[in-house]
């Protein structure tokens, strides 16, 4: 596994022939260790077209320094990066840079570690990273020093030379001043910049330092990163998008949709890393993601190309599903487990040995399965496709409707269904077809709880009531689906022909102990229904 910490830091553009400061002049600086220097050199990855850098996303394998290794820059918050001591094309201005890096040994000069891959193949999408760039960096280091000498932050003043090597091109060789060279060959330039980077002080030191950084000739950096520098990827461009902004009530209704698919497709790109790399509850949170981002696009259709929307829904229930196996077979050993706490030691233990060998393989099967699904074109394209769709909006002209009363009766519709839903399984004969009624009113509180939290922006506490009362009906209901399929999974397996007597006889208990659990979670969803009846009724918006 890669080690990760965090890191923060501001650049400066500064002259070849500047000299550094008295450090020890910078408030809450009391001494300045020795310069220490070091020789740098990296190798930067991405593909042909920067799919990485225009995230904001660095990979890079360097050697020298005490930190020699593979480095991946990503922002403190989740998708997106930096550069040498922060690279990637990153914003310039006032502020620090927050960023979240992860390391991994040298390994082998042209192949990324795993550790590090997973969390940049939903940006790839099938291409290969490759070697863009080369940096040599001489570098020297200065320490700052406050009381009782705490190491409060480094000042790098690096010497750069940069190589602009053959996967790169276009913006690469304007950058570099030299776009008659021969395709392929190796573009270079140098420059001097200076870092300070916080070790175990507050950010409090950046705005301490600038008067003495900046009458030393230094001035905020145009680039986030070196490597943004090399690529001359603007500050305004570069970088993961910080997504729209909140839309108020009388901007159209497809910024709603606009603003929370922006969220959910930020949620499947933070999420998808985990699930390569088999995180607890990454795959459960990618795929209440693409549900949530499935369900607005379904409540707002009316408002877009019909196509457009079908299509991305389509494939979003195809991965939805691919998710839904291993996560599905996971809860439910993981809830047999737990009620095995109800049987003695020892044959909870055999239970729990019968059950793995009965649902573990399937369990794995769906794993592997959903790995290969991960990495197909058919999951690239569709990520594709949901950044395209929020690019170029395929709306209709019925789009441009105020929020506020576009957005309310979309709500007023999405209860109105779950009303009809909980009559429809009152109505239903005891047994299958009322515990498939059920199952339905489950899903259309789902769909309620999402459209809800997507008109929260221009509906506030209103809308936010609606969505925490649907999604406790959601929550009992999927406690009860849950009862139910545990009880029919518990009695096929009772009913195996070289099953032990004392592990049948487990199973029965067992088997029991499901029925009355989904007898509690329709009690209980009936309290909650009758209890938040007058909210969804009055808080129709």
């Amino acid at each position: 596994m890669a080690s990760q910490a965090v890191e923060v830091e501001k650049k400066y553009d500064v002259g070849p022939d500047a000299e550094v400061p008295a450090l020890a002049d910078i408030p809450g600086v009391t001494r300045v260790g020795e310069p220490h220097v070091d020789t740098l050199e990296a190798v930067y990855f991405d593909t042909a077209g920067h799919a990485l850098a225009a995230r904001d996303i660095t990979l890079r394998r360097r050697t020298g320094g005490v930190d020699a290794g593979w480095h991946l820059k990503l922002t403190a918050e989740g998708p997106g990066s930096d550069e040498e001591s922060g690279d990637a094309a990153g914003g310039s201005g006032s502020e620090p840079r927050r960023r979240r890096e992860l390391h991994a040994p040298l390994g082998q000069p042209g192949v990324v570690p795993d550790s590090l891959l997973a969390h940049v193949m939903a940006y790839l999408r099938g291409e290969d990273a490759a070697p863009v760039v080369r940096l040599k960096t001489r570098r020297t280091t200065y320490a700052l020093y406050g009381e009782d000498g705490v190491h409060l932050a480094d000042l790098a003043d690096d010497r750069v030379s940069a190589e602009l090597l053959g996967a790169a091109g276009g913006a690469g060789d304007a950058a570099m001043g030299d776009a008659a060279a021969p395709e392929g060959e190796a573009r270079t330039r140098q420059w001097r910049e200076w870092e300070l980077e916080l070790v175990h002080g507050s950010t409090d030191l950046f705005p301490a330092a600038e008067k003495i950084l900046a009458a030393a000739g230094a001035r905020p950096a145009k680039h986030g990163s070196k490597l943004a520098k090399v690529l001359a990827l603007p500050a305004t461009e570069s970088g993961a998008a910080a997504g729209p902004k909140s839309p108020g009530k009388k901007d159209p209704v497809s910024d709603l949709l606009t603003a929370y698919l922006a969220a959910q497709i930020r949620d499947i790109l933070a999420h998808d890393p985990g699930v390569r790399l088999e995180e607890p509850e990454a795959v459960h949170d990618l795929r209440s993601a693409t549900r949530r981002a499935r369900s607005a696009l379904q409540a707002y259709r009316r408002f877009y190309n019909a196509l457009a929307v079908r299509h991305l829904g389509t494939e979003l229930k195809w991965l939805g599903r691919v998710l839904g196996v291993p996560r599905d077979a996971e809860v439910m050993l993981d809830r047999l487990r737990g009620h095995m706490a109800e049987l003695p030691p020892l044959l909870a233990s055999a239970v729990k040995d019968r059950l793995e060998d009965d649902l573990g393989p399937s369990r794995d099967a769906a794993h592997r399965k959903l790995q290969m699904a991960m990495v197909s074109a058919r999951y690239f394209q569709l990520l594709d496709g949901l950044e395209a769709f929020l690019d170029n909006p395929p709306v209709r002209p019925g789009a441009a409707a105020p929020a506020r009363k576009a957005a309310g009766q979309l709500v007023a519709k999405a209860a109105k269904r779950l009303q009809r839903g909980a009559r429809t399984a009152k109505r239903a004969r005891r047994g299958a077809e009322h515990e498939t009624a059920l199952h339905e009113v489950r899903k259309d509180a789902k769909r309620l709880r999402h459209v809800a939290e997507s008109a929260e922006p221009v509906h506030g506490k209103r809308a936010t009531k609606i969505a925490k009362a649907a999604r406790r009906q959601q929550q009992i209901l999927g406690d009860f689906h849950d009862s139910v399929v545990a009880r029919d999974l518990l009695a096929k397996l009772a009913a195996a022909p070289d099953l032990p007597e004392a592990v049948a006889s487990a199973y029965v208990t067992l088997h029991t102990r499901q029925v009355q659990l989904a007898a509690d979670a329709e009690v209980e969803y009936r309290k909650e229904r009758k209890k938040s009846r007058k909210p969804l009724q009055r808080g129709v918006i």
